[in-house]
This record gives C-alpha cells, sequence and structure tokens, in this order.
C-alpha cells in the first residue's frame, strides 16, 4: 500500500491522512503487533509533510488504541487487531445454535470417568520431583511398558516383553515411527475410507493406499471396529487373514480399537495372539478407557520391527506425557483400569440398548437398524426428499450434529452415538430428527 497525499488539502487535514493509512497498516497486520512505528522524523521526511503533521497523526492513532508511546523509544503497534478479530469470531459463535443434542460425538460420557480418582494419580506423579527433571525415555517409560506387557498378555493374548512396546500420543504418532521401519513395503490396504488419520501418514510417507484389497504389502484392520455400528470380525475370519498373511509375506496391523466394548458375545483373540506375534503389529489406546484427552497409546512390534526400531529409538522423541505415563502405570496395577473397563461395559451396553429402544419408540418398530456386538454407535436409515446437505444444515439450526454413514436416492443412513450423551436426551433427539427429515411413510 503507498500512501498517496492530496496536496491540496488544508494542511490541519493531512494527518487525518497519514492516521488512516496506518490505521489500515495496523489492522491488515501489515504492521503487527508489537513492531516499532516509524520515528517522527523519518516519516516527515518519507512523506515530506511536517512532524507536527505526523505527530497530530500519531496522536490519534494514540489515542484510538492503534499505538502506544514508550518513553525514549518511539511508538509501537498495540494488538489492537488481534483483539477486534477475537472479538468478531466471538459474535460469530455466539450467533450460532448451541448444541442440545449430540448424535456424533466420538468423546465418552461425562459419567463415565473419575475425574477425582486421575487426579490423585496425576498429583502423586507430579510429586516425583527428580523422574520429572530429565526427558521421557524415546520409547516410553520402563515401568509403564513392563505394567502394559502384563496387561495385554492377561487381556489379549499378546505375548511381548516391554522391549517390543513403543508408546506414544495416540496412533497417529505410532504410524509416524512404523512407516520408517518397513522397508521395501509399499502398499496398504484400509477396510474403508473413514480412517482418515492413518492413511494419510501412509500417503505421505509414499504409500500407495488402496481399500479392502488383500494383495497389498500391508492391511491394516480393525477387527472389534469393523463397521462403525460395531460388527466384530469373526474367528475364522481372523484365523483366514492370519494364514493369508503369512503365505504371501505381508503384514497386519492390528488396530484394536474398542475391543474393551464387546457386550453381546465373548471377547475373539487378537490376530497377534493368534499370529504367534509374526507378521502382525498390535496397536492399543486408551482414549476410549480413560478420556480422549489423555493421549497415550502403545504398540506392540513383531521380532523382527522390533529389532530395527531399537536400533534407531535415540532418534525419537517421546510424545506422550512423561506425568500421565507415571500415573497411568500405578493407574493400572492398582487396579483400576480393570474396574474402568467393568464400568464402561456396563454403562454404554445399558446406553446403546436404550437409544435403540429411542429410535424403536419414535420411528417405529420397522425402522432400519443396524446394530453389531460391540461399539457405541448404531446406523438409522432414513427414507427422507432432503440431501445430506439440506438435512445437516437443518439439524445445525436447529442444535442437532448428525454423522453421514452413506446417502442414496431417496435414503439417508446415519450413526448415532449414544457415548456423551444423556439418555434423558434419547428420546427428544429422535423426534427433532424424525420431525426435520421429514419421513415418508
Amino acid at each position: 500500500m503507498e500512501l498517496i497525499l492530496d496536496k491540496n488539502k488544508k494542511k490541519e487535514h493531512l494527518y487525518l491522512e497519514v492516521f488512516h493509512y496506518y490505521r489500515e497498516l495496523i489492522m491488515e497486520k501489515k504492521l503487527p503487533p508489537g513492531s516499532r512505528m516509524p520515528s517522527l522524523r523519518k516519516c516527515s521526511q518519507e512523506l515530506k509533510l511536517s512532524r507536527t503533521t505526523i505527530e497530530n497523526a500519531y496522536l490519534q492513532l494514540a489515542a484510538e488504541g492503534y499505538i502506544i508511546s514508550k518513553a525514549q523509544s518511539g511508538y509501537y503497534v498495540t494488538d489492537i487487531a488481534d483483539r477486534q478479530h477475537t472479538s468478531v469470531r466471538k459474535t460469530e459463535k455466539h450467533a450460532q445454535t448451541p448444541c442440545r443434542f449430540d448424535f456424533a460425538s466420538s468423546g465418552v460420557d461425562r459419567e463415565s470417568f473419575r475425574f477425582d480418582l486421575w487426579r490423585r494419580y496425576i498429583k502423586s506423579a507430579l510429586r516425583q520431583d527428580e523422574r520429572l527433571l530429565s526427558y521421557g525415555e524415546p520409547q516410553g517409560e520402563a515401568d509403564l511398558r513392563d505394567t502394559l506387557a502384563d496387561y495385554v498378555r492377561e487381556r489379549r493374548n499378546v505375548l511381548c516383553s516391554r522391549e517390543d512396546i513403543v508408546i506414544g500420543a495416540g496412533i497417529q504418532s505410532l504410524l509416524h515411527i512404523l512407516c520408517p521401519l518397513l522397508g521395501q513395503r509399499r502398499t496398504v490396504s484400509f477396510p474403508n475410507p473413514s480412517f482418515v488419520q492413518g492413511s494419510t501418514v501412509f500417503h505421505d510417507y509414499g504409500f500407495q493406499v488402496d481399500y479392502r484389497n488383500k494383495d497389498c504389502d500391508i492391511i491394516y484392520v480393525s477387527p472389534a471396529h469393523m463397521t462403525k455400528w460395531g460388527d466384530i470380525m469373526p474367528v475364522s475370519r481372523r484365523l483366514e487373514l492370519v494364514n493369508y498373511s503369512a503365505a504371501h509375506g505381508s503384514l497386519v496391523i492390528e488396530d484394536d480399537f474398542e475391543n474393551e466394548f464387546v457386550y453381546l458375545q465373548k471377547p475373539t483373540p487378537s490376530l497377534f495372539g493368534l499370529a504367534g506375534g509374526q507378521n502382525v503389529v498390535y496397536l492399543g489406546t486408551f482414549s476410549r478407557l480413560l478420556l480422549p484427552s489423555i493421549r497415550i497409546s502403545f504398540m506392540v512390534l513383531p521380532p523382527e520391527l522390533s529389532v530395527l526400531y531399537r536400533k534407531k529409538a535415540d532418534q525419537y522423541n517421546q510424545t506422550a506425557s512423561k506425568a500421565e505415563q507415571i500415573a497411568l502405570c500405578q493407574f493400572i496395577r492398582d487396579g483400576h483400569l480393570a474396574a474402568q473397563t467393568r464400568k464402561l461395559k456396563r454403562l454404554y451396553s445399558v446406553k446403546l440398548k436404550a437409544l435403540r429402544s429411542a429410535v424403536r419408540e419414535v420411528f417405529g418398530k420397522d425402522a432400519q437398524i443396524q446394530t453389531g456386538a460391540a461399539g457405541t454407535s448404531l446406523a438409522l436409515t432414513l427414507s427422507t426428499t432432503l440431501t445430506w446437505q439440506e438435512l445437516q444444515k437443518k439439524a445445525q439450526t436447529n442444535g442437532l450434529r448428525l454423522q453421514l454413514l452413506r446417502e442414496a436416492p431417496g435414503k439417508i443412513t446415519l450413526i448415532l452415538s449414544c457415548s456423551s450423551m444423556s439418555v434423558a436426551d434419547f428420546v427428544p433427539a429422535c423426534k427433532l430428527l424424525k420431525d426435520i427429515s421429514q419421513i415418508q411413510n
């Protein structure tokens, strides 16, 4: 931007042109907060105006909060642009309809977690002064890895040592460690495109990403979460996958997401256990058992990858909080994770049953519902004249959050999650959904 002055204007008005010029630069952040304004002398020389004119413009800028004077230093730009931008965002946010019913949330039930208990373990971890003075171990805290080795052996028949376990802040961070270990394997298959965070990592490392292609070098599966409504991979299919991958030299990545939430059948064995720890990488996380904000996940590597990892382990920094690792270790050792798992299974099985009943009550006994043996969601197919975009817009206007599974002419299938909503909200939320979707009988 260049300041073009109208020299024909009265001198007493020229300072306003200078004022408006600098005000625009400040609000557009071309003069960022904290930057020093040109000195009165320099500005006067560049604009060929009197020092008095420039000083009057600066005084006006200071009076309206755009700049501030610092003794024996000059004038500096304030953060007024940031503050006004924040104010606009808050106004826009408040103008939106607040969410009343959230069927799309992947969060947890407020009553599912004992914050007071976890707070005690965090406080205990923070009292370990000497231990907290150092960086965390790149592979994860040794005592937590010992505890996790016992945990997965007892719960999932995953036989490993602490040297085979790598801890990280979420599955995605672990995949960033895994990808460079995979050597000449260059193709990976996912069950569907929904796990964007995982497929993006592989794509960024140059892998060819396919879906439902058993001939890929790497096969990524979530056996306890095959569908968003809780279908589980049967044992026969697990054995078939293990045998096929062994015969073809492919690697299986077993993301054991939501294996704890199996209600309607006995838990099935892990792929890692069925394969005897060969050609399978096991991934586990605590985001569903504890809180999504507690970012601790772990990876169990098969022998050949475990050896490769240890050669370069020191090149990685640990991404998970050291204090939270210490707290989680003792939390598990004291039996609280096992108790939390039992509590959540009871809670979510009851809530999912209540949600299914609410859908039947509102939409009728012939409602098209899909449920599985696990998870916290069901699939509901609606007959409607609306498109997904139209339905979503109406839902947002009425404070209802929805998640699309698929869309077909005259039909929309939604995933309804019970995880973070209260049971008392299920019927009113379903009635609102029915009203805005214009169900065709």
